[in-house]
């Protein structure tokens, strides 16, 4: 199976896929092999990150496909610890050279860190540069609220493309979402079925893949609730972004253009937020919070 997705076009005219594979967690010795098996299905945007670790298996993943790498819509980001101007741009060309590409499609703001404000936008000048070089095609954010975005586009004067933050059923993030699209701001999920609850355990809030409402709609479509959630994010204009290393999962997650949910299905999906994120406060976003250490080139 090879499925073509669509997709949608972001603030700078630069398209993007509205359904990609995610390689948060990925172990490096899985990843490449995951990336591999996402293209050959269909799958046009391959996401990373610094801190990931696994940037170098991703290119090596796209490598491997066998795809031109112009076909490719590859997103990376910015660690936290390398904010500020000059360590962003030395940061952005050792995830050049661990990918093995000359240039990103998307490179993003890790988070925002709200404590060093300062950084954050001269991190941001740092992007605003590579994307004025070529060197990457659109820029953005992740994890920004609405008050860091305020501050960033008035101390900059570019809107981000993209702001990829937790979204799923859940927690729907409507207001961010409106304040997006009142900006032009693409709206992308990390976390869309909910993986960050089944990670946080008890008191997270349960499995969005059990609620009786996405289970009934699974059985009336033929569709597992996981492309019941995804198919959600798309009606909503949603890019999401699931992660997988499982071959049969990657396949089931693309499989979603051959069916639509009605209006009526969209609000009872709508209507299981609860208004409470499971991941990281934005606000309190700071590199002595995360064990993580970026990996050398």
């Amino acid at each position: 199976m090879t499925t073509a997705t669509p997709v949608i076009t972001l603030n700078n005219g630069v398209t993007m896929p509205l359904l990609g594979l995610g390689v948060y967690l990925a172990p490096p010795d899985q990843a490449a092999a995951a990336v591999a098996a996402a293209v050959a299905c269909g799958y046009r945007l391959i996401d990373t990150a610094a801190a990931y670790n696994n940037e170098r298996q991703v290119g090596e993943g796209i490598r491997r496909s066998g795809i031109d790498r112009s076909a490719i819509f590859l997103t990376t980001k910015l660690w936290i610890a390398d904010y500020g101007y000059d360590s962003a741009l030395r940061a952005f060309e050792a995830s050049l050279r661990r990918l093995g590409v000359d240039y990103v499609d998307l490179y993003l703001l890790h988070w925002p860190v709200p404590m060093r404000f300062d950084d954050t936008v001269a991190a941001y000048r740092a992007a605003i540069r590579l994307l004025e070089e070529g060197r990457v095609r659109a820029i953005g954010v992740s994890n920004f609220g609405p008050r860091h975005l305020e501050e960033l586009i008035a101390r900059t004067g570019v809107v981000p493309a993209v702001n990829q933050v937790e979204l799923h059923p859940f927690f729907t993030q409507v207001e961010l979402r409106r304040f997006h699209d009142r900006l032009g701001i693409v709206t992308q999920a990390w976390s869309p079925i909910g993986g960050v609850l089944r990670r946080r355990g008890e008191g997270s809030g349960g499995d969005v893949l059990d609620h009786p409402v996405v289970a009934g709609l699974a059985r009336k479509y033929g569709k597992t609730p996981a492309q019941v959630v995804l198919r959600w994010h798309l009606e909503h204009g949603i890019a999401a972004i699931p992660k997988s290393v499982r071959p049969e999962r990657i396949r089931e997650n693309i499989d979603i253009f051959d069916f639509r949910l009605a209006p009526e299905e969209v609000a009872a999906i709508d209507a299981l937020d609860r208004g409470v994120r499971a991941g990281r406060d934005p606000e309190t976003a700071d590199a002595a919070d995360f064990s993580i250490r970026v990996e050398g080139d």
